[in-house]
């Protein structure tokens, strides 16, 4: 274990940093710092030595040297284990540095602002913070370097179990954080350089593209028992979305519940009205609305193909109330996911113990915005997110001779939405309010065509038609 004797804090996010800065005060560490933070410290009557004080050499170039100097570096770099190492450190008046706290200047949320432009966005690219994590990184068997204010409360604890020491495991685990905080910031940056072309005009796809996503669990296995499997998300999430998800009970999210899931959330965001969607190995296999209530919407969705619906993925738009919750659990259910959930629809569900139950808020005001991406060998397949939406379904052109009545373009606007998530070839009947039969992922439009009949009829008591018409492509 280390003792923290001499600590750097230098912030841009300053969360947290005045009662981290007490906590090591406790141990009486020498804190170095500069600008800001150091100002930010002091009017919290914590004693601050200057950057420029100990290093014997002035800020200069409005800010942009400060930190780049021997006496840091080799603070942070000297192995104290190497005789060389300290002997050489001595000679040049170079003291030890314990601890690195810092959080590099906010590029990513600069660029994002509408009016950045690319002077502001080149200002905002941080020289010395990532030179000294990453130094500090590098040495972590001498040195705790922390870019996560989360870090702070569980190092102030560890100190105080240890008489202001730290461990090499715990260095460890936060020099990991650095690599993946520089990554991600020099990602960021690559990506928003290689869209600006030279008449700085953005383009939609960079020249290159960095991504960069945490590791939320393990799966069982993969698509098929044979593979290995995790669940990546993405570091910043911004809307309703089976990432954003707290699930409440059941078995842990295999690698299809978590595809079927997102299928079935995406899907049933596409309605205002209260809506109810069933999935099964990412189609709709059933989907309704109502004006009357969240069961009777379900009902109706599981009436379109009964047999599917059996170990589907079940997603509601509305809080699942108990009467919606018994007649999920009449049949055999995966997944449930909706924004909430009441206590006796919570009492209902908890008779299933291995019905996973998720749950996603559905905020005000959230934006949908994103690429869909699909990994070939040897590359990767990007697009804008299909977001379109049918603003007002009277204004689509008409081809038959018969103009449609307001029931069938009510029938037309929903068949629109359910459609849009079945995957091609994809065949959609429907009535106002529900789907009567789907068809999905054949490679003839004729065969989608017979399926979505055939789970209507075997349903229904009015068959569309008793036999599938062989009409040429273009009139049917």
């Amino acid at each position: 274990m280390a003792k923290i004797k001499r600590a750097i804090i230098s912030v841009s996010d300053k969360k947290g940093i005045v009662d981290f800065a007490k906590g090591l005060s406790k141990y009486k560490v020498n804190i170095l710092s500069t600008g800001g933070t150091a100002q930010s410290l002091r009017d919290s009557d914590i004693t601050v030595e200057d950057v420029s004080h100990y290093t014997g050499f002035p800020e200069m170039l409005d800010g942009r040297v400060k930190t780049l100097h021997p006496k840091i570096h080799g603070g942070l770099l000297g192995q104290r284990s190497n005789p060389e190492h300290v002997k050489k450190m001595k000679e040049h008046g170079i003291e030890p540095i314990d601890m690195l706290v810092v959080n590099l200047y906010p590029f990513e949320a600069t660029v994002a602002k509408e009016n950045c432009s690319l002077k502001d966005a080149i200002e905002n690219i941080d020289i010395g913070g990532p030179t000294m994590i990453r130094s500090a990184a590098k040495n972590y068997s001498d040195v705790t370097v922390i870019v996560d204010p989360d870090d702070y409360k569980a190092v102030l604890d560890e100190m105080a179990r240890n008489q202001g020491e730290v461990s090499v495991e715990t260095n460890f685990r936060l020099a990991k954080k650095v690599f993946q905080h520089t990554a991600r910031y020099d990602g960021a940056i690559s990506n928003y350089l290689g869209s600006l072309r030279q008449d700085g005009q953005k383009d939609i796809f960079p020249e290159t593209v960095s991504l960069q996503f945490t590791k939320a669990q393990e799966l069982r296995y993969g698509e098929n028992p044979h593979q290995n499997g995790a669940f990546y998300k993405e570091l910043v999430i911004s809307e309703p979305c089976v990432s954003s998800a707290i699930q409440l009970q059941g078995k842990a999210l295999s690698f299809n519940n978590i595809l079927d899931a997102d299928s079935a959330l995406e899907t049933v965001k596409e309605f205002e009205e209260t809506a109810v969607i069933i999935i099964k190995h990412t189609n709709p296999c059933g989907a309704a609305i109502s004006p009357d209530s969240l069961a009777d919407a379900y009902r109706k969705a599981k009436s379109c193909d009964p047999i599917s619906t059996f170990g589907g993925i079940v997603a509601l738009n509305r809080p699942v109330d108990e009467e919606t919750a018994k007649e999920i659990t009449s049949i055999f259910t995966e997944v449930v996911i909706a924004p909430d959930y009441s206590k006796e629809a919570l009492k209902v569900f908890s008779t299933k113990k291995n019905l996973r139950l998720l749950k996603v808020p559905f905020p005000s005001g959230y934006t949908s915005k994103g690429f869909a991406m699909k990994k070939v060998v040897g590359g990767m397949l990007i697009q804008e997110r299909d977001l379109g939406k049918v603003e007002d379904i009277k204004q689509c052109k008409v081809v038959t001779k018969r103009e449609p009545t307001p029931e069938e373009y009510k029938a037309l606007e929903f068949a629109w939405k359910i459609c849009k998530h079945v995957k091609s070839n994809a065949i959609v009947y429907t009535i106002q309010d529900q789907t009567i039969g789907v068809g999905a992922g054949q490679m003839s439009r004729i065969d989608s065509s017979k399926i979505a009949v055939e789970r209507h009829n075997s349903q229904s008591k009015e068959p569309l038609w008793p036999q599938m018409p062989c009409f040429p492509l273009e009139t049917v």
